[in-house]
C-alpha cells in the first residue's frame, strides 16, 4: 500500500480588523498518514484531539475531502482509504481545525493520485468546501496571507513573510464554538464608518506585521469595528479577556471566530498577558509557521 504523510498547520484568521482575509499559519499541527487499499471500505483511526468524536468513515472530514479531490480530478474513487491522524489542533476553537482537515484530505488525494493538479485549483476545492479562504489560504501556504475572491468568485491569494519578531500567543479556553454560531450574529449592514474604520487598521496591520511589530502600532492595527463585538454574546469570557489584555497594552484579538484568543508577544508585553488570563485557559506561545501544509512519501523521509 503506497501512503502519504500531510502535516497541516493550524491557522488564525482575521486577525481584528481583516475580516475573512487576513490569515495567518500557526506552529501547531495535525498530521495525517493517507493510504489507498484494494479492499473495499474506509479505516480512519484518530488519536489527539477529537479521538472519540469524530467520524470514523466516510463522513470523516479528510476522506470527504479525498473524495471531492478524487472526483474533481476526474480519477477513479480508490476502493479503500485507510487514514491515520495524530490531532494537535484543538476542534472548534477559531484555529482551522476543518481547514486543516480539508487541505490534508486534498493533497493527501493529489499525492497518491500522481496527477498534475494546479495550486490554485486546489485552494479553489479547499475554499469551496470551507465557504471562505481566509483559514485556507495560510495552511497551505504558511505565513502571512491575504486572500479574497474575484467577481466570478474564485479565490486568490498573497503570501506575506512576517517579521521575524512577530511571536504569537493563543489563548484556549475548553469552551467551544461553532463558527455558524458566530457567523449567525453578525449583521447584514454595518456603519460606513465602521467599514471605512476596519479598511484603515487592516492596512495598518500589514504594516505592523511585515515591517514594524512595534507594541503601539500593533495595538492599533488589530483594533476591530466589523465583526468582534457582534459576537461577544456568544463568547463572553474571550471578549472579557481581550479587553483586559488591550487595556493592558497587549495587541489581542479573538481567533478567528473564537473562542480562541490570539495575542501579539512583543518585549513589552511577554509579562503582561498571563497575570490578565486565569486558570481556565491554555496558554500557548507559537511560531509563525512559514511554509504551510507539507507533503512527504515515507521512502523520501
Amino acid at each position: 500500500m503506497r501512503t502519504v504523510d500531510i502535516r497541516v498547520p493550524a491557522t488564525s484568521a482575521n486577525l481584528g480588523p481583516g475580516f475573512d482575509a487576513l490569515g495567518l499559519a500557526l506552529s501547531l499541527y495535525d498530521e495525517v498518514e493517507a493510504g489507498l487499499t484494494g479492499e473495499r471500505g474506509v479505516e480512519v483511526s484518530v488519536s489527539g484531539e477529537g479521538a472519540g468524536e469524530v467520524d470514523r468513515g466516510e463522513r470523516h472530514l479528510v476522506v470527504r475531502a479525498m473524495r471531492e479531490a478524487f472526483g474533481r480530478m476526474g480519477v477513479a474513487q480508490p476502493a479503500g482509504i485507510r487514514l491515520r491522524c495524530r490531532n494537535r489542533i484543538p476542534h472548534a476553537r477559531g484555529l482551522g481545525s476543518s481547514s486543516a482537515a480539508v487541505c490534508a484530505g486534498l493533497l493527501a488525494a493529489r499525492a497518491l493520485a500522481g496527477v498534475e493538479w494546479p495550486d490554485d485549483e486546489v485552494f479553489a476545492l479547499a475554499t469551496e468546501m470551507e465557504g471562505h479562504p481566509d483559514n485556507v489560504a495560510p495552511c497551505l501556504a504558511g505565513g502571512l496571507t491575504v486572500a479574497w475572491s474575484d467577481h466570478a468568485g474564485a479565490p486568490h491569494m498573497v503570501k506575506l513573510a512576517p517579521d521575524q519578531r512577530v511571536r504569537p500567543v493563543v489563548l484556549i479556553p475548553s469552551a467551544r464554538l461553532a463558527t455558524e454560531t458566530a457567523r449567525g450574529l453578525l449583521p447584514k449592514d454595518v456603519p460606513h464608518k465602521d467599514a471605512s474604520f476596519n479598511a484603515g487598521r487592516a492596512a495598518l496591520l500589514i504594516a505592523a506585521l511585515t515591517q514594524r511589530p512595534e507594541t503601539g502600532l500593533l495595538l492599533a492595527a488589530t483594533e476591530d469595528r466589523l465583526h468582534q463585538h457582534y459576537r461577544a454574546p456568544a463568547m463572553p469570557q474571550s471578549a472579557a479577556l481581550v479587553e483586559r489584555l488591550r487595556a493592558v497594552g497587549v495587541p489581542a484579538v479573538v481567533s478567528g471566530a473564537g473562542p480562541t484568543v490570539l495575542a501579539f508577544s512583543t518585549s513589552d508585553t511577554q509579562d503582561l498577558i498571563a497575570p490578565e488570563v486565569g486558570n481556565d485557559w491554555h496558554i500557548q506561545q507559537m511560531d509563525v509557521d512559514p511554509v504551510g501544509a507539507n507533503v512527504q512519501f515515507p521512502e523520501t523521509r
